[in-house]
């Protein structure tokens, strides 16, 4: 498994980024990247104590953990701006928290997230078409979801995916332990969501190339 989205109690999770890390090992992760919420409160904050936590890792043969940021509940009009500083701080990873059906995100994230050019847009809900087609375009990644609530709309991303040609990531948004899912239970929810079996194939490799260009970017 390879997971681009969850929390620790740098935001509203249950756990240490260490012991994430852990627990996350033991589930059988090959990349983890940590995303903890923030807005114009704490975007320095978590960006900073995340990137001090990864840095400070030793090597690890079996797990590459990823610092970065989950930007939610902002206005629109924050979002370009906050992207940017985000960038600039250091994350490695952007994602925005899309317009789930689940929560009150304002109307025009899903947009702004996609022109602004974050790297992911989590639980988009019921995106328009016309975004899914911005997004293919944009190269930026839309979410299938594991998380109970936020995957009632991964069928509509699946399908509006396949037909415009966007890339999709599996990620779990954990928040608990019993939030962490193994790759195996992850098939099944993309399958669940109408993914073909090589199209569930996809979801990694793209999630691969999202670990690939942090690593590359490391290195400069």
């Amino acid at each position: 498994m390879i997971d681009l989205h969850t929390h620790t109690i740098h935001s509203d999770g249950d756990l240490i980024p260490a012991e994430l890390v852990a627990r996350a090992k033991k589930c059988g992760y090959r990349a983890l990247a940590i995303t903890d919420h923030a807005d114009e409160s704490n975007l320095e904050q978590v960006v900073s104590s995340l990137k001090r936590f990864v840095q400070g890792l030793p090597a690890d043969k079996q797990i590459t953990v990823i610092h970065g940021v989950e930007l939610t509940h902002l206005y629109p009009e924050q979002i370009p701006k906050m992207v940017k500083r985000a960038r600039k701080l250091g994350a490695e990873i952007i994602v925005i928290h899309g317009e789930t059906i689940v929560e009150p995100v304002p109307v025009g994230t899903n947009r702004a997230g996609i022109l602004a050019g974050a790297d992911i847009i989590a639980h988009p809900g019921l995106i328009a078409p016309e975004l899914v087609k911005l997004a293919a375009d944009k190269g930026v990644f839309l979410e299938i979801t594991t998380r109970q609530g936020h995957s009632l709309s991964n069928g509509r991303v699946a399908s509006l995916a396949r037909k415009f040609g966007a890339k999709l990531v599996l990620n779990t948004d954990t928040h608990s332990p019993e939030n962490l899912t193994a790759w195996k239970e992850g098939r099944k929810i993309a399958q669940a969501a109408g993914l073909l079996p090589g199209e569930i194939e996809q979801l990694l490799k793209n999630s691969q190339s999202l670990v690939a260009r942090v690593l590359s970017a490391r290195k400069k």
